[in-house]
């Protein structure tokens, strides 16, 4: 019998901090060394103007260049230099605070001028569709980008690109916020950076990485998906069927288009879609970032391994696998990881049963438990039956920024919404205990909802809850006289109102591992 709700408790940065030489304490100049040479030097878009670096102890530049090149990177009142080696090039500029803007100055036997430079906090907004969908597209957001313009907000969209290997650059720039780039931007992502602007009186730089309908495996660096066996037996395999019958499947395509032209009939059949190949996303949007300082990440995402219980189930250890590997890529210890808990779609079911999509909300909140600095955003009061968009963004990104207040800054706020610590049997009832029930909990519209009691046959039916005192619920039910576990929200679609008095919902649960 289970007494606790279920909820359990450098190398990428490495590969672009190769050659990277200890910085002078004494300005340099960016002259030709004995035994150096000068060329041209280039360095990642990621560098631009309008750029926002990472306030704190060290913040890298790196670039490229001909071995031997002596380097001279000028920024505020620092001067550092470096030499390359193995083709690569870094400097660190140390001790940056909050500000500007300023010119960054990059000199060898060329000068790169890069200006309208800001120091302030970096987070990378990563996901599929929900974190991609524009503020234009968002829910009554007219007004919100009309006035969307702030000099202290910057914003880097990452372009789609799929690669086998790897790649170092990307193809895109740094802009200012204004009504025109917040429009296109990640709605999510920009409530989130105004919020926290506006709380942090600091400039918020965001690098959106995101692409709509992508597991999460395509996010994930190749060498560290191939290291666990877990892996190479589920999704490395999974991917080769997929992509074998997509072979056949394109082949049978492109003789039917050929036929079709060759007999000048119409044709009007879309090409099957290539399926998602691990790591592909990782090489293309994640791996050029690497190494640019931040103060963390923000992630929406999980609808595309929810598509089958096994899928969800899996999402358990892969979830929190995605995030040791991009701290691990990153190689600035566990920065904040802000997630978004799935929202709830799909048809109200009358009876309590599975979800996949519980059993991933489910690995979204473990993984708030099982590793440091992790907190998530639950929305439940957000959802759509019939739209797997829902289009109410504002309140994610505010949650978001919430989360981040209290985990990065280490503000004394309550983030989080009531989450199950415990529970407890008393005869035919269950008592449950909840954290982050600040001020008391509350039902919202009336009577709890949404609660299901279960006895040892394992089948669940509704159950009645009550709120007692300020941190506990009492559930029972007169079907139910013997009670081992209680399951709340546990659906696609959770019709749910328990809240905390901070006014942030409950996350699903369930107290049980009982058979599906």
């Amino acid at each position: 019998m289970h007494q606790k709700c279920r909820t359990l408790a450098a190398l990428g940065a490495a590969l672009l901090l190769a050659g990277c030489q200890t910085p002078s304490k004494q300005p340099q100049p960016a002259v030709a060394l004995p035994g150096h040479v000068q060329s041209e030097v280039t360095v990642p878009r990621l560098f631009s103007d309008n750029m926002v670096l990472q306030q704190g102890p060290t913040t890298p530049i790196w670039g490229w260049g001909q071995d031997g090149t002596v380097v001279t990177v000028t920024f505020r009142n620092q001067t550092n230099t470096a030499v390359v080696q193995d083709g690569k090039w870094t400097v660190l500029l140390h001790n940056l605070t909050a500000g500007g803007p300023d010119t960054l100055t990059i000199s060898a036997a060329n000068t790169l001028v890069i200006k309208n430079v800001l120091v302030g906090d970096v987070w990378l907004a990563g996901g599929q569709s929900n974190m991609e969908f524009p503020l234009r597209a968002s829910f009554d957001a007219a007004g919100d980008i009309a006035s969307a313009a702030n000099p202290m907000i910057r914003l880097m969209k990452v372009p789609h690109v799929r690669l086998d290997a790897p790649t170092n650059d990307i193809n895109a720039s740094w802009k200012e916020c204004t009504p025109e780039t917040a429009a296109n931007m990640s709605a999510v992502a920009y409530y989130f950076a105004r919020t926290l602007q506006t709380n942090r009186n600091v400039p918020i730089g965001i690098i959106e990485s995101d692409w709509g309908g992508t597991p999460a495996e395509a996010w994930m660096q190749y060498e560290f998906l191939r290291s666990r066996p877990l892996y190479q037996l589920e999704i490395f395999k999974e991917w080769a069927l997929q992509q074998d019958r997509y072979v056949h499947s394109a082949e049978a395509y492109e003789s039917e288009k050929r036929q079709a032209q060759q007999n000048n009939t119409e044709f009007n059949k879309q090409p099957p879609f290539r399926p998602w190949k691990p790591a592909e996303l990782y090489n293309g949007m994640i791996a050029p970032l690497a190494g640019y300082a931040i103060k963390g990440a923000i992630w929406y995402q999980g609808e595309s391994n929810a598509d089958s219980l096994e899928r969800a189930e899996q999402y358990h250890k892969l979830f929190p696998d995605l995030i040791r590997n991009w701290r691990g890529v990153w190689g600035e210890g566990d920065f904040p990881f802000l997630l978004v808990q799935l929202a709830p779609f799909m048809g109200i079911q009358p009876q309590p049963g599975q979800s996949a999509w519980a059993s991933l909300r489910e690995a979204q909140l473990e993984s708030t438990e099982l590793l440091p600095n992790v907190g998530m955003a639950v929305i439940t009061d957000v959802g759509d039956q019939k739209n797997i968009h829902p289009t109410k963004k504002k309140p994610v990104g505010e949650r978001l920024a919430l989360a981040a207040r209290a985990i990065a800054y280490h503000e004394p706020i309550e983030y989080s919404g009531p989450v199950c610590k415990s529970m407890k049997i008393e005869q035919s009832h269950i008592i449950l205990t909840f954290d982050h029930a600040a001020g008391g909990l509350e039902a919202r519209g009336g009577k709890l909802t949404d609660f299901a009691i279960a006895g040892p046959d394992g089948k669940f039916v509704w159950a009645l809850a009550q709120i007692q005192g300020p941190d506990k619920v009492l559930v029972y039910s007169p079907e139910v006289l013997d009670p081992v576990a209680v399951r709340f929200g546990w659906a696609d679609y959770p019709v749910v109102n328990l809240w905390n008095k901070a006014g942030l919902p409950a996350s699903p649960f369930r107290t049980d591992d009982l058979a599906k």
